[in-house]
C-alpha cells in the first residue's frame, strides 16, 4: 500500500465519488478509512470512531465478523468464480437459495434470483414484474407506482421509480410510465395532515385515485420501502402497508418491497414486510446479505411469480448478471445469514434503536435546529434540521459542521440534505450508542 502522504495528496483527485460532485471531493477531501474492528473504524491519521453509518446501512455484523471472512477465504481457495447462466451452477449458490427460502418463508417467498447489489435487485424486480404480466396475457401492464421520497437505487428503472428529484433530474428523461404518490411523511406532506393514521389513509386514497386515473390494467407493480431510508427514515403508520397490499390485490398489481436496507434485521424484525404483517410478491434485498464484505443481492419471489414462471415453457428469463450467484458472494451470504440468526440481532436492533431514538428526542429538547426526529423501529433514526421550527424551513447548511464535530468526538454520522441519518451495525452496544449521542450533542452545541 502507498504511504499516507501519497494517499492524502491523491485523495479526491483521480476517483469520482458517488452522490457528490468531483469538485467537492477536491475542495473537501473525504475521510480516508483504513481499518475497521467491531463497530469502530479508524482513519489514516489513526483517529478511531464508532461507525454510526454502518458502512452504508450494510455492515450489520460489524467489521470483525470472522465466520464471514473465513467463508470468503475458504471459497476463494476452492472455487473463486463460476457462472450460474443457463447450463451451469455452483454449490454455494444452491445452498444459499435453500437457506433463503427457509429464512423468508414467513414472508411467503421461496425462490431467489441472485444479483450483484441493491440497484441490480430493484432492476430485476421491475423487469420480472413486466414479464409476469406478459406471460399472463396482459402485456399492457407496464407502468410502475412508487412513493415520493422513496429511494430505489441508481439504475435506469430504479432512478425512474425514485421519489427524490436529486436522483432523477440530471438523468432525465427516464423510464416512461412511472408515477409517484405522496409518502406517509407526517412532518412534511402536501396533504397538511399531522396525524399518522389519517395521513396513511389519505396517501392510500391518493394511490387508489392514481390507479383509477391510469387504469388498473396498465399498471405492473407498486414498489415501496417498508420504512423509507435514504429519504430520511420515514416510517408509515402500521395500517399503511396492509392497505397498500389490499389495493394491489384488488387491482391485479404486484407489490414489490424494496428491502435493500430493511431486510435481515435492521427494523427489529427480520424483514420490513414482516414488521407490518404483509407478504409481498417480490422483495429486493442486498446490503446486509453479506455484511458488506462482498457485492451481492437477491430478489426473493412469492407464489404468484413462482406459479406463472414455473408453469410456463415460454417463461425464459432474458436477464441476469455475470456475477449472479457468485460462489464467493453466496458463501459470504451463507455465513452471514447463519451468524445473523445465531446472534438474533433483531432484539439488539430494537433495544439500541429505542435508545438512539429516545436520545435524539432528548437532543431535540435542547437544540432548536432539530425540527423532527424519526425512528423507533430498530436501528434506523433520522434527525431533520430546520432554520425555523415554526415554518419548518429546511436547514441543509448546518449538517456539515455537526457531522465534523461529531466525528472529532467519536462518531461517524451521515448527512443527506437537512437530514442526519443514523444506521449503525446491529451489534451496537449500549455504550456505543451513548458515544454516538454524546458526539451528536457536541456537534449540535457547536452550532
Amino acid at each position: 500500500m502507498k504511504d499516507s502522504n501519497f494517499l492524502k495528496e491523491n485523495n479526491g483527485r483521480l476517483m469520482w465519488h458517488p452522490m457528490t460532485s468531483p469538485q467537492d471531493s477536491i475542495d473537501s477531501p473525504p475521510k480516508i478509512v483504513t481499518e475497521g474492528h467491531g463497530v469502530r473504524i479508524k482513519d489514516i491519521d489513526g483517529h478511531e470512531v464508532v461507525d454510526a453509518v454502518g458502512g452504508l446501512w450494510n455492515v450489520n455484523l460489524g467489521y470483525s465478523c470472522q465466520p464471514v471472512k473465513d467463508a470468503i477465504a475458504a471459497q476463494l481457495d476452492r472455487l473463486p468464480y463460476y457462472s450460474t447462466f443457463r447450463g451451469t451452477s455452483n454449490d454455494a449458490a444452491i445452498e444459499l437459495s435453500y437457506e433463503l427460502a427457509q429464512f423468508f418463508a414467513p414472508d411467503g417467498l421461496s425462490r431467489a434470483f441472485f444479483t450483484s447489489g441493491g440497484s441490480d435487485s430493484v432492476e430485476t424486480a421491475l423487469r420480472l414484474a413486466r414479464q409476469y404480466h406478459k406471460l399472463r396475457g396482459e402485456p399492457g401492464r407496464v407502468k410502475f407506482l412508487s412513493l415520493k421520497k422513496g429511494y430505489h437505487g441508481t439504475h435506469m428503472g430504479g432512478a425512474s421509480v425514485n421519489g427524490n428529484a436529486n436522483f432523477r433530474t440530471a438523468y432525465e428523461p427516464l423510464l416512461p410510465g412511472c408515477y409517484h404518490i405522496p409518502a406517509p411523511y407526517t412532518y412534511r406532506n402536501p396533504l397538511n395532515e399531522t396525524d399518522p393514521e389519517r395521513l396513511a389513509q389519505l396517501c392510500v386514497q391518493a394511490l387508489e385515485d392514481e390507479i383509477a386515473f391510469q387504469g388498473p390494467t396498465t399498471i405492473a407493480a407498486m414498489i415501496m420501502e417498508p420504512i423509507l431510508g435514504a429519504g430520511g427514515v420515514i416510517p408509515p403508520h402500521a395500517s399503511f402497508a396492509p392497505m397498500v397490499r389490499d389495493i394491489c390485490d384488488r387491482n391485479g398489481i404486484l407489490l414489490i418491497t424494496d428491502e435493500v436496507i430493511t431486510a435481515y434485521g435492521r427494523t427489529g424484525a427480520w424483514s420490513g414486510a414482516r414488521l407490518w404483517g404483509i407478504q409481498p410478491d417480490m422483495m429486493a434485498t442486498a446490503k446486509a446479505i453479506t455484511n458488506g464484505y462482498f457485492p451481492f443481492g437477491a430478489v426473493m419471489l412469492g407464489e404468484k411469480m413462482i406459479e406463472t414462471f414455473e408453469n410456463n415453457a415460454a417463461a425464459k428469463i432474458g436477464h441476469g448478471y455475470t456475477y449472479s450467484g457468485h460462489p464467493v458472494g453466496a458463501a459470504a451470504a451463507l455465513a452471514c445469514l447463519a451468524e445473523t440468526q445465531r446472534l438474533n440481532v433483531i432484539d439488539n436492533a430494537a433495544a439500541r434503536g429505542t435508545q438512539l431514538y429516545e436520545g435524539c428526542k432528548a437532543l431535540m429538547e435542547k437544540y432548536d435546529v432539530i425540527g423532527d426526529v424519526r425512528g423507533g423501529h430498530g436501528l434506523m433514526t433520522a434527525i431533520e434540521m430546520v432554520s425555523d421550527r415554526d415554518t419548518k424551513a429546511p436547514d441543509a447548511a448546518s449538517g456539515a459542521l455537526v457531522q465534523e464535530v461529531a466525528y472529532q468526538n467519536g462518531a461517524m454520522v451521515r448527512v443527506s440534505g437537512p437530514n442526519l441519518i443514523l444506521s449503525p451495525p446491529l451489534i451496537l452496544t449500549e455504550d456505543d450508542a451513548s458515544v454516538i449521542l454524546g458526539a451528536l450533542d457536541k456537534g449540535f452545541a457547536a452550532l
